[in-house]
């Protein structure tokens, strides 16, 4: 997974932010909204309709949990949490300050990975104070040959390629992806590019989030997943980098910005037991 950071190498050629010459009528990449988490990247993001005066919400990866991965079926509800994200301008080049987390409104890495933090401030405020809108969570599922830009707040990184398809199931040590997107061999993403909101470049709306990438060829391992079809075939894509759909998201989130899985039309992953985690 690209939670994983590399080394003094990749820190020296990802310093500043790599910007595409936008296609005609395409949205310009920007670093509005995007964060910077100690090991990963991340949004302040907000579904259509959500009123401004709601607390706002972060985006990251499951797998960006500061308490770890959660486990294969394991998702966390409303956990206290005090992560602090660093807020970037919109050109990248700097940090206009610091957002506070006051709990995990959602996590989990089953058929997705994916993590909501609600923070102890409203939409408004962030506006008022950074000038700074959040990101739109798309509510539609995304099309093939999408031209999308991943956000990387850690990296300070713009990576622009398009949607190249989708995956049945994505498998990598223990936990299974569904629909997961595969991008085209453009987006050269790497370790602290986890979390990245995946940004429809016509629209400006997030359809997804950054999660992993095969690193060496392995099949089915750590930083190593494979697809797996609709009739149980393993595939190995070497180098393939992947995301997971993030549409399913404003079903189950409330006015409020809290998560509510009993919801019309929320198909997101549920506690086994009932019980939080």
């Amino acid at each position: 997974m690209t939670r994983r950071l590399l080394g003094g190498v990749v820190a020296a050629v990802a310093a500043f932010a790599l910007v595409t010459a936008p296609e005609a009528g395409a949205v310009t990449a920007t670093f509005a909204g995007a964060v910077a988490l100690s090991n990963c990247s991340g949004s302040v993001v907000k579904p259509a309709g959500t009123p401004d005066t709601a607390p706002a919400l972060v985006m990251s990866n499951g797998h960006c949990l500061e308490s770890g991965f959660p486990k294969p079926g394991q998702v966390v509800v409303g956990e206290k949490s005090t992560r602090t994200f660093s807020l970037l301008s919109p050109d990248g080049k700097q940090s206009l300050g610091t957002l506070k987390a006051k709990k995990v409104v959602y996590a989990t890495m089953t058929d997705t990975d994916v993590s909501l933090y609600q923070l102890d401030t409203s939409y408004a405020k962030i506006k008022q104070k950074y000038r700074i809108s959040p990101l739109e969570l798309a509510g539609a599922h995304p099309a093939a040959g999408t031209e999308i830009d991943v956000v990387s707040g850690f990296w300070k990184t713009i990576y622009s390629c398009s949607i190249d398809g989708f995956v049945n199931e994505l498998h990598e040590n223990g936990w299974v992806w569904k629909d997961s997107i595969r991008y085209t061999p453009e987006c050269e993403t790497v370790g602290g590019t986890s979390g990245s909101p995946i940004v429809d470049t016509t629209t400006g709306k997030v359809i997804g989030i950054n999660n992993t990438s095969n690193e060496n060829g392995e099949r089915c391992t750590l930083d190593n997943p494979c697809e797996v079809d609709g009739s149980g075939t393993v595939t190995v894509h070497p180098g393939s980098k992947y995301g997971e759909e993030t549409f399913s998201i404003p079903a189950c989130l409330t006015p409020a910005s809290e998560i509510d899985l009993a919801r019309p039309g929320c198909a997101l992953p549920k506690p086994a037991t009932g019980r939080v985690f």
